[in-house]
């Protein structure tokens, strides 16, 4: 499954530390916690994208994850011990290399979604979703657990919302403040709030020098970008609009996604609106394929496409030889490395302002 169903994740949860009458710690979009709260006190309630809550009393000891996405943030954060299974399982080269081996050892629950009772059997007490809050393993995929079914399992439900709500917002994503807010609200919720904050820390350090760097950068000097999405297929392109978190990448490299004001996250366009809006910087946005080697054979292919397509062999990106060749993992699906995702893209299209 293409890699923009493995980020129908979370989005909007804010840390929030209040005096509710219950003492609970709440989790949701709103205010910043104090200063001095990285060490996690229970009980924590966090909030889905509705805004029903969920309260943690403790660290959750099992925990199953809905896909790649979801396991890579708990490996960042150090509760990677507690996963005893997922679905869409990372492919081979996807995982940071620190991470590979105990990523490769968490059982895999479903190639896909998680089959319903499977994953009410699973004897998980915590299912960490990063699909889309309404339906999302509907359809097609079988019928998803009511919020009845996972209670009576004893499972409590936990979206990561910067992109399982991203349909939802009311206008686009041009930080990765969302992002930051899940990574915040899971380690609350696992007891790992001290190494968050330090993983939060450094995705800030990591966009503020960008933002240095880009301080004197005109809007009419930031170039028009598109995120080709090749494994979408070539027949219709996939556009990634401004509620996606690939538009806040593009934006705080210094970049105006062409596809910024299309309405939700991801949309089907057609080549003729991306001959119309003729990029500066193109995107190959690729999965990972597992070795340097097959993802420079996929870039390659991507990259020939557009040379070739009638379509798009006249565009001024492919007439400048003006592609980025970073995949679309890192780009499209929130976690801690759209930071560096950030940089990547700035020296790539401002060299001369971003040096590394």
């Amino acid at each position: 499954m293409r890699s923009r169903v493995l980020c129908g994740m979370a989005a909007a949860v804010a840390l929030l530390v209040t005096g509710c009458g219950s003492g609970a710690k709440q989790v949701g979009a709103a205010a910043p916690a104090p200063a001095g709260s990285a060490a996690t006190a229970y009980p924590v309630t966090a909030s889905d994208c509705a805004g029903a809550t969920t309260t943690f009393t403790a660290a959750p000891k099992k925990i199953v994850t809905s896909n790649a996405a979801g396991l890579e943030l708990l490996l960042w954060l150090g509760a990677g011990d507690k996963v005893i299974g997922t679905g869409f399982p990372p492919g081979a080269g996807t995982m940071p290399s620190t991470f590979a081996d105990q990523a490769a050892k968490v059982p895999v629950l479903g190639q896909s979604v998680i089959p319903k009772e499977k994953l009410l059997g699973s004897g998980a007490d915590l299912y960490l979703d990063t699909f889309a809050d309404m339906g999302s393993m509907g359809g097609a995929m079988g019928a998803a657990p009511t919020e009845q079914e996972f209670a009576a399992a004893g499972i409590k439900h936990l979206y990561l919302r910067s992109t399982a709500c991203a349909a939802m917002l009311k206008g686009p994503q041009q930080d990765l403040s969302r992002v930051e807010e899940d990574v915040r609200t899971l380690g609350a919720v696992t007891g790992t709030s001290a190494r968050a904050a330090e993983l939060v820390a450094g995705m800030e350090q990591k966009v503020q020098a960008v933002r240095k760097a880009l301080a004197g950068l005109r809007a009419d000097q930031e170039p028009s970008y598109f995120f080709f999405d090749y494994d979408a297929g070539t027949k219709q392109p996939m556009a990634e609009c401004g509620r996606q978190i690939a538009n806040a990448v593009i934006t705080l490299a210094g970049a105006r996604n062409v596809f910024a004001d299309c309405d939700g996250d991801f949309k089907a366009a057609s080549w003729e609106e991306v001959v119309a809006k003729d990029p500066d910087w193109i995107q190959l946005g690729v999965r990972d394929q597992g070795s340097d080697a097959a993802n420079r054979k996929a870039f390659d292919a991507a990259e020939q496409f557009l040379r070739t397509f009638p379509a798009t062999k006249g565009l001024k990106a492919v007439q400048a030889g003006h592609f980025v060749r970073i995949g679309s993992e890192v780009t499209t699906i929130a976690g801690v490395r759209n930071a560096d995702t950030v940089q990547q893209i700035a020296h790539i299209i401002h060299p001369d302002l971003v040096t590394s």
